[in-house]
């Protein structure tokens, strides 16, 4: 399938009523991830816009203590190029061994933002990551995937 054809998939879900559980049946960690999104809403509720990154990883990872939810904040992550260490990044928060979860408190989202993220999940070995923009009214949330090829079945074809 071509990107068009992608593209001309896609408005036919989301116009069918099927998006949506088609989006979570192909999401990896739903729960998971909808729980941390609960959580970074409810800063964003109490802090609102305008304060430093770091501000909103604080009280994120404070909601993520009350919710139970493992994390490690600022995690080390080795990146490796024909299995040497070329270098090393830290990670903003790594949720449960399975989620990447990238902070930002800027004026928009641009593409780098996602390849970024992207690239983090690649060296972590996950498939799941959000890319969450506190400096946006209301709070910008996107949910990454590491790579997205069609699958063999859709929503169309059940």
């Amino acid at each position: 399938m071509n990107v068009r054809t992608l593209k001309i998939k896609n408005l036919e879900l989301r116009n069918s009523g099927k998006h949506r559980k088609y989006l979570m049946e192909t999401i990896n960690n739903p729960e998971l991830t909808s729980d941390i999104i609960a959580a970074a809403i409810t800063v964003h509720r109490e802090l609102g816009p305008g304060f430093l990154e770091s501000i909103y990883e604080e009280a994120l990872c404070v909601e993520l203590n009350l919710l139970g939810i493992p994390y490690e904040r600022q995690k080390p992550i080795e990146i490796l190029y024909r299995n040497k260490k070329i270098g090393e990044h830290r990670l903003d928060i790594f949720v449960d061994n399975t989620v990447v979860v990238e902070l930002k408190a800027i004026r928009a989202l641009e593409d780098i933002h996602f390849s970024t993220v992207r690239s983090y999940m690649k060296a972590c070995k996950v498939e799941s990551g959000l890319l969450l923009n506190f400096a946006t009214m209301p709070l910008t949330i996107k949910r990454v995937g590491r790579e997205w090829l069609p699958s063999a079945t859709t929503p169309d074809e059940d």
